[in-house]
Order: structure tokens, then C-alpha cells, then sequence
């Protein structure tokens, strides 16, 4: 189901969470919960992952981790705010240390000209710590594609904040 790099990749972090105590948690919407099926591929992964949030409509977002609805219509679901919403909703509403989200336009459609399909927006949350973001612009590789690259990346971006 996974690239034996992105298995590698999955278990370098969880061996990195668990030797700093860390427990993580996701809130997924275009990659559909892939980033947490992802690191609990790998065994005795629940010594790190505490849940992750499949929150591919709108209303579960607003729903389940308190992304303001009003967002949406300002600024639209691929954007900074709604995934950092989205992040910091998954940490208050878990028991994790640092929580990583994305939202974003796998396609093949739902682009626009100004948010093309492969435009996807991650954050991540910690404890203590300013949320980070990344925009990525994959392009039209295929939703398959567009997705697990959003995983590899949301595994860095959780990285860069264990590191910070």
C-alpha cells in the first residue's frame, strides 16, 4: 500500500517521537486519513499516535476540531488558515503533543485558477509552539500521487517542529 521509503520515513519519526516522549495526532481531509494509515503501518505505533481526524467535508472541520465556518467562504478549505485551524483543533482535541493536518485540492478536479489542483496547505501544532505551515504546489501528478507526496511532507513538517 506504501513505498518502502515512505514506511522508512514513518519509522524514523515514530522511533524520533517515542524517544522524546511525543505523541502525535492528525487532522486529514484531502489525503483521507493516509498520513495516519501511514504510521500505524508500522508496529508499535500506538506507543506515539493518539487518533487522527478524517475531516473531509467542510461541516466535520467546523464539527469536530472548531475550524471557524466562516472561513470557508473568506478564504476556501486550501488555505493557511483553515489548516492551521485544522491543526490546532486536533491538538485541543486530543491527547497529543504535536499535531499535523492538510487540506487541499487532490483533483483530478476542484482546481481553480488561483487554487490549481495539487494545491495542498499543512500545518503543524505542538505544544508551546508557534503552528507552522507549507503550501505545496504538486501540480496535476494524479490524486494518488498528490497524496502521498502530502504525506511525506506532513512527516516533515512534523520533523522540523520536533526539531524546533
Amino acid at each position: 500500500m506504501f513505498s518502502a521509503k515512505l514506511i522508512a520515513q514513518a519509522e524514523r519519526l515514530l522511533d524520533d517521537c517515542k524517544a522524546k516522549g511525543v505523541r502525535l495526532a492528525t487532522a486529514e481531509s484531502c489525503t483521507g486519513g493516509l498520513i495516519i494509515a501511514c504510521l500505524t503501518e508500522v508496529p508499535g505505533s500506538s506507543a506515539v499516535v493518539d487518533r487522527g481526524f478524517v475531516t473531509y467535508d467542510n461541516g466535520a472541520k467546523t464539527e469536530l476540531l472548531d475550524v471557524p465556518a466562516h472561513l470557508f467562504s473568506e478564504v476556501g478549505a486550501a488555505s493557511e488558515e483553515v489548516s492551521s485551524a485544522m491543526a490546532e483543533g486536533a491538538l485541543r482535541h486530543s491527547s497529543a503533543d504535536i499535531a499535523v493536518s492538510c487540506t487541499g485540492i487532490a483533483g483530478p478536479s476542484g482546481g481553480t485558477e488561483g487554487k490549481p489542483v495539487g494545491t495542498v496547505h499543512l500545518a503543524c501544532a505542538a505544544k508551546g509552539k508557534p503552528t507552522l505551515h507549507i503550501q505545496r504546489n504538486y501540480g496535476d501528478l494524479g490524486r494518488g500521487e498528490v497524496r502521498a507526496r502530502t504525506t511525506e511532507d506532513a512527516f516533515g513538517l512534523i520533523r522540523r517542529q520536533l526539531e524546533a
